[in-house]
């Protein structure tokens, strides 16, 4: 077994992330409160600026799309490599003399 942590749920996050910004307690304090690190909060807090578009970054969505379009090009660079050398195996077939 691993002693990789179970990441939060996305409800967990989002309450903690709207008790931090409504400033009523210091960083560190929310953060002990809720039992996650101080800089657990702080990279919460940051997605959160992200996703809302309150500071520069790629959201979530921008991300999957990301990598589904990065996956798709692989997939088309890979079919493109296939009829390349399909095409040059039947003009060498075609060839006088042979």
């Amino acid at each position: 077994m691993s002693n990789v942590p179970r990441p939060h749920p996305k409800e967990f996050r989002d309450d903690v992330v709207a008790v931090a910004r409504r400033g009523a307690a210091p960083i560190a304090q929310i953060a002990k409160d809720f039992g996650i690190s101080e800089s657990c909060l702080r990279n919460w807090l940051h997605a959160a600026d992200v996703e809302d578009g309150h500071r520069p970054g790629t959201t979530a969505s921008e991300s999957l799309e990301l990598r589904e379009l990065r996956r798709r090009n692989r997939l088309l660079e890979q079919e493109n490599e296939v009829l390349r050398r399909a095409a040059a195996y039947f003009a060498q077939a075609h060839l006088p003399g042979k």
